[in-house]
């Protein structure tokens, strides 16, 4: 932030200390239902963080040697820690460096800085933190300010951990996130596993295209019961469609469909989702945008979700034709778009936003929650969707540490870029400020129904 700017220092200061909603993430309700401390700085800093891995791999770094699962399992987190330290230099210029030291100093209070000769001196010092009942999970939770924080849930998932919170009497908020993927997917490896477990579950013949709508309206039930107030969807080529005969078009997806068949049939479950929506209340978020797993080497050896998930284009307009003319006029339809498309942003899901009423703008996504890739964001969808057709900020994290930095990173960005807009002379102060609470945290608590 600039020093001279007093507004965007002043704007800041309105807004730094709000409380976190986090309605979008990755984080496991696990850690707060048992409540133990976290295993070890490895564990914590490195080991799930795909923002991590990943750029010491593209330097020669095998994911063994940073303990990475399944391959990495029982490496020493140590020797993980000190690997990271060896390759410090490598964040620089980097959104991960930048959360990474708010983590390290701010949250852990570590002073000393981070370097080959400092690795065991900081490993140990945060081991130490990771021992002090002030750093376990439900009390950095209430230390973080977060108001909410939502987590991301297998459709079949039977919730243990959240009706172990619910029971505990801990008031920290944490909610899950109906992800359906593997269940209304054919091109999902899972998907035929998937729909047989559905019907286990609910009672429902899933061999049938009513009963396995009957199956998903009793998950979704199930998840909003445990106060779930969002869906989520994973999408690598994103297309919806209304299907003329879906119980047809059902048999042939559980028998070796075409991959046309499988993307139509998929498209067609979207447009169900979003009329079960309106419905049931709970709103829809669609990420879209990713190549998954470009690195056939790393997927067949680790799995998914091992850093070569790659931005692709993603053409909004005609893919969201069918479902956003079934339910984007709705006044009770609710659908946040995630992109790693930018060029989308000021060419289709700006004037889009600005136009349909179900239609909201989900904040820089991955590659993008950065500095730069915030003030492009805000600049590319302002002018034509204004503020109110926004998502606010979620984190989308798998390193609960983190939050608190991301949030403070694009409370930051939001200080400037409103600073600009006054200097622009499109508003005063005031107004700013108003602005600011809303991208803070007014706009996630609306768009997610909290």
């Amino acid at each position: 932030m600039n020093l001279l700017d007093t507004n965007a220092h002043h704007l800041y200061d309105t807004i730094r200390d709000l409380p976190i909603v986090s309605p979008h993430g990755h984080c496991d309700p696990q850690w707060f239902a048992s409540n133990r401390p976290f295993k070890n700085p490895a564990d914590l800093l490195v080991i799930p963080d795909h923002y991590v891995f990943r750029m010491l791999y593209s330097q020669g770094v095998p994911l063994e040697k940073l303990g990475v699962p399944p391959l990495g399992t029982g490496a020493d987190p140590r020797a993980v820690f000190r690997t990271l330290a060896d390759h410090w230099h490598l964040f620089l210029g980097t959104p991960s460096r930048i959360w990474m030291e708010y983590v390290l100093g701010t949250t852990l209070g570590i002073d000393t800085p981070l370097s080959p000769k400092t690795a065991d001196t900081v490993y140990d010092q945060i081991a130490g933190r990771l021992i002090d009942p002030k750093y376990t999970p439900r009390a950095l939770f209430d230390r973080f300010n977060i108001e909410v924080l939502a987590t991301t849930d297998h459709a079949l998932d039977t919730l243990a951990h959240h009706r172990e919170l619910a029971a505990s009497g801990w008031q920290g908020r944490i909610i899950p996130t109906f992800r359906p993927d593997a269940v209304i997917d054919p091109m999902h490896p899972e998907f035929h596993l998937s729909i047989r477990e559905l019907g286990d579950l609910t009672g429902q013949d899933t061999e049938t295209y009513s009963g396995l709508i009957a199956a998903l309206r009793a998950r979704r039930a199930y998840f909003k019961s445990m106060g779930a107030t969002a869906t989520d969807h994973a999408i690598d080529v994103l297309h919806t469609e209304v299907l003329g005969d879906p119980e047809a078009a059902y048999r042939d997806v559980l028998n070796a469909p075409s991959e046309q068949k499988a993307r139509a049939f998929h498209g067609h479950m979207l447009v169900k989702m979003a009329e079960m929506s309106i419905e049931d209340g709970l709103v829809m978020q669609l990420h879209a945008g990713s190549q998954r797993n470009t690195n056939r080497h790393l997927f067949n050896a680790f799995g998914a979700d091992k850093g070569a998930d790659i931005p692709r284009p993603t053409s909004w307009v005609d893919a969201l034709d069918a479902l956003l003319n079934r339910a984007g006029n709705h006044p009770d339809s609710r659908l946040i778009v995630f992109t790693l498309d930018e060029s989308s942003y000021a060419r289709e899901l700006a004037p889009m936003a600005g136009h349909w009423p179900a239609l909201r703008i989900g904040p820089p996504w991955w590659f993008h929650d950065s500095p730069s890739g915030i003030a492009r964001y805000l600049d590319h969808v302002v002018e034509t969707a204004g503020y109110w057709n926004l998502a606010g900020f979620n984190d989308d994290t798998r390193a609960f540490l983190s939050i608190p930095a991301r949030h403070d990173l694009w409370r930051r960005a939001v200080s400037e870029h409103l600073s600009g807009q006054i200097r622009r002379g499109f508003f005063d102060r005031a107004t700013a400020e108003e602005i600011a609470t809303l991208l803070a945290v007014d706009l996630a608590r609306e768009a997610y129904r909290l």
